[in-house]
C-alpha cells in the first residue's frame, strides 16, 4: 500500500504537493485523485528497463482510460491495448496514435474491425478461429489486408485471482497452444491477412517471475515451429499482467523482470510489445471519501462513508485489499473499523477490520485504486459517479466533472 508521491505535513497528507483535504473541499466527495508524476515514473520504469530492446509499450486501456491519463501517456510515446471501438475512440480523442494500437477481445464485431483497419492500427491479436474468418472477411471488403498476432493460451497458471487469471485452459481468452500451428498456416492463405507477430497474456497482479517466462518459453518454441514452416514472426507480445503493492506482495524488480525476458529473447531479433496497465496507474491513484457516520456494533464498528460499491468495486469483486489512511491525523481514538459504503448491498464494503482514527466528517484516502476504479464504476443506487483530478507538483486540475443526474437520465425515454 506505499505510494510514493504521499506525504504528511503538519499532521495533512499531501499527494505530491497538494493537500488531499483541499482536494475534498473544493471538489467534493468521493473524488478519484492522481498522481501525474506516478504515471510518469511508472511508465519510465518499463522503458528504461527494457530501452536496449525499443519495446512498443501499449498502455492497456480497460484499467484506466480518462482521457487526461491517455493523453499524458500519449506524449510519452506509449501504444494502447483496446478491447473495444470505444477504447480506440477514446485513444484517438486524446491525441494517442492509431498506428501504435493492438486490438484484444474475444468478440470484435465487424463495425469495430472496420474502423480499427480505416484508422490504420498497428495490428489484431486474434482469439478464435471464427474472428479469424470475421477480420480476413472484412478486411476484404475494406481492400487491405489486416495485421495480426494469434494469442496463444499457454496453458500457464499465473497464481492470481481466477477472474484474472486469463492463461488457462479453462479461461474464454485465445487460442489452444495446440492449435496455433494448424491456425497459423490457415491465415497464411487468407487475401485479407498479414501474418504479423505472436502474443499471450496470462493473468493480472502477477508477482512472480517464473509465469511469465514459462509463457514466453512456450511462445518462442512456436516461432521456432513456425519459421521452420516459412512462417516468420516479427514481433513478440508477453502480454501485461505485473503486480503492484496493495498490501505486502513482494515484486520482482523491474531490472530483474526484462533481463529474464531479453534472456529468453535472445538473438531472435524480434519487436518486442508489452501490454502494462495496472503497473502504470494502479499505485498512481486513490479515492477521497468522507465519513458520514460511525456506527458501533456488537460485533464490529462500522465506518459508513460517500463512497460505495458503484464508485470501487473490486473489493466486492475480487475481494481486494485496499490501504486506507485517514487524511487528517489524529494521536488518538484509533479503533477497528469495517469501513462501509451507502449502497444497498451487504457486499457493499471498502475495507474491513481496519485500525483508523476518525470522526465523523472526516476524510479517507482509499489508497491504489488507479486501475479499475473508475473506470468499472457504475450508477447502481442510481448514484453520480465520481469526480476524478490529476495532481502535477503543487497544482490540481479537474479531468472529470461529477456526474449529475441530468447526466444518469440524459438518454432515457419516458413511455405512457
Amino acid at each position: 500500500m506505499l505510494m510514493q508521491q504521499l506525504a504528511r505535513q503538519d499532521g495533512q497528507l499531501f499527494y505530491e504537493g497538494v493537500s488531499l483535504e483541499a482536494i475534498a473541499q473544493k471538489f467534493g466527495t468521493p473524488t478519484f485523485v492522481y498522481s501525474r508524476a506516478a504515471i510518469v515514473a511508472n511508465y519510465q520504469a518499463y522503458r528504461d528497463a527494457f530501452s536496449d530492446l525499443s519495446p512498443l509499450i501499449c498502455y492497456a486501456v480497460k484499467a484506466n482510460s480518462s482521457l487526461s491519463v491517455l493523453s499524458l501517456l500519449a506524449e510519452m510515446g506509449a501504444g494502447f491495448d483496446i478491447v473495444s471501438m470505444g477504447e480506440l475512440q477514446r485513444v484517438i480523442a486524446a491525441g494517442g496514435d492509431p498506428g501504435k494500437v493492438i486490438f484484444s477481445g474475444v468478440a470484435k464485431r465487424a463495425e469495430e474491425i472496420e474502423f480499427a483497419l480505416r484508422q490504420g492500427i498497428y495490428c489484431f491479436n486474434i482469439e478464435s478461429e471464427s474472428e479469424l474468418h470475421r477480420v480476413n472477411a472484412v478486411a476484404s471488403e475494406v481492400g487491405t489486408r489486416a495485421r495480426i498476432t494469434f494469442r496463444i493460451n499457454p496453458d500457464v497458471d499465473p497464481k492470481t485471482h481466477p477472474y484474472i487469471s486469463t492463461g488457462l485452459k479453462s479461461n474464454k481468452f485465445g487460442v489452444a497452444h495446440s492449435e496455433a500451428l494448424r491456425l497459423y498456416r490457415l491465415a497464411a492463405d487468407m487475401p485479407g491477412i498479414q501474418i504479423h507477430g505472436i502474443e499471450c497474456h496470462i493473468g493480472s497482479q502477477i508477482t512472480k517471475l517464473s509465469p511469465f517466462v514459462d509463457a514466453l518459453r512456450r511462445l518462442l518454441t512456436l516461432v521456432d515451429q513456425l519459421a521452420d514452416r516459412g512462417i516468420e514472426i516479427e514481433h513478440i507480445d508477453i502480454g501485461g499482467g505485473r503486480g503492484i503493492v496493495y498490501a505486502d506482495e513482494k515484486l520482482v524488480p523491474m531490472s530483474v523482470f526484462a533481463e529474464a525476458i531479453k534472456r529468453e529473447l535472445g538473438e531472435r531479433g524480434l519487436q518486442l510489445l508489452l501490454e502494462p496497465g495496472r503497473s502504470i496507474v494502479g499505485d498512481a491513484g486513490l479515492l477521497l471519501t468522507r465519513v458520514e457516520f460511525l456506527k458501533p456494533g456488537e460485533t464490529k464498528n462500522f465506518a459508513i462513508v460517500d463512497a460505495g460499491m458503484n464508485d470501487l468495486i473490486r473489493p466486492t469483486l475480487y475481494d481486494a485489499f485496499h490501504g486506507v489512511v485517514a487524511v487528517a491525523e489524529r494521536e488518538r481514538g484509533a479503533r477497528v473499523y469495517d469501513v462501509v459504503g451507502p449502497v444497498c448491498e451487504s457486499g457493499d464494503w471498502l475495507a474491513k477490520e481496519r485500525e483508523l482514527a476518525v470522526l465523523e466528517g472526516d476524510t479517507l484516502a482509499i489508497l491504489c485504486v488507479g486501475a479499475y476504479g473508475m473506470a468499472m464504476a457504475s450508477n447502481y443506487n442510481s448514484r453520480n459517479r465520481p469526480a476524478e483530478v490529476l495532481v502535477d507538483g503543487d497544482a490540481m486540475h479537474l479531468i472529470r466533472e461529477r456526474e449529475r443526474f441530468e447526466d444518469q437520465i440524459a438518454r432515457e425515454r419516458i413511455v405512457r
